[in-house]
């Protein structure tokens, strides 16, 4: 049965896309899924951070067996890129859980009532073991949230600008954004960083709401009203990975 991709490619005047391959590059699994464009020129591959799988993007008349060819020259590229992304950390009881920038361990407790809440420097989930993920990433999305929605009110006020809401999100391959529309979108990860990381982002994103821009003005205001921020930059580069390791 074609896909729905399919389809809509076959209406673009596309070829079909081709179903997902398996390629394997020194001895794992790789899932690479293949999607076409009409205003790609030239053949396109990355890694995809969700999924830890690769995407390729083909022009029009590129067929699958070009791709694979173009994959395969690539596998020097692809091991190093793979080599690269963080070792996804064990989420079992009595592991280390990073929580507003300092280790903390997992108590899986069993019982079937309760709710997710840190003690010390201990996460306490009850409910069942196969759940807990789940439940733990549910528990700091709301406080992402709840965080990011007061620094972002404050800043607004200190900025004087005003947003329309805010969404959390897990973005992986950045920490925040704002539309045009004055969205402001968080990665819920940045819960897992010391507080005035979470402060410094929600700051850039806000001041975004004045300047669309990354130029002079738009850092003077970060600058002016955020003065960890260069602190919370250096963190980001030097930890952001670990950030990713979790969940």
């Amino acid at each position: 049965m074609i896909s729905l991709l399919q389809t809509l490619g076959l209406r673009r005047g596309l070829p079909p896309v081709p179903e997902p391959q398996i390629i394997h590059v020194d001895g794992k699994a790789i899932i690479l899924r293949v999607r076409r464009s009409v205003a790609a020129r030239r053949m396109i591959l990355r890694l995809d951070p969700k999924s830890g799988g690769l995407v390729m993007t083909l022009p029009k008349r590129i067929g699958l067996a070009e791709a694979l060819r173009f994959v395969e020259h690539s596998r020097d590229w692809i091991t190093r890129t793979l080599a690269k992304q963080p070792i996804a950390a064990k989420f079992e009881d009595g592991v280390d859980f990073l929580y507003l920038g300092i280790n903390h361990k997992i108590r899986l407790t069993g019982g079937a009532r309760g709710v997710v809440h840190v003690l010390g420097e201990e996460i306490y989930i009850p409910g069942k073991p196969e759940h807990a993920a789940r439940r733990l990433k549910d528990f700091l999305s709301a406080e992402a949230k709840r965080e990011l929605l007061s620094a972002s009110r404050r800043y607004a006020s200190a900025m004087d600008t005003k947003f329309t809401r805010i969404s959390i999100r897990d973005q992986k391959t950045r920490w925040g954004s704002c539309s045009a529309a004055g969205v402001l979108s968080y990665s819920w990860r940045l819960i897992l960083a010391p507080a005035y990381v979470l402060d410094y982002v929600a700051a850039h994103e806000v001041a975004h709401l004045r300047e669309m821009n990354h130029g002079p003005r738009f850092w003077r205001l970060v600058l002016t009203h955020c003065s960890a921020a260069r602190n919370a930059k250096q963190w980001l580069k030097a930890h952001g990975k670990d950030v990713h390791r979790h969940l």
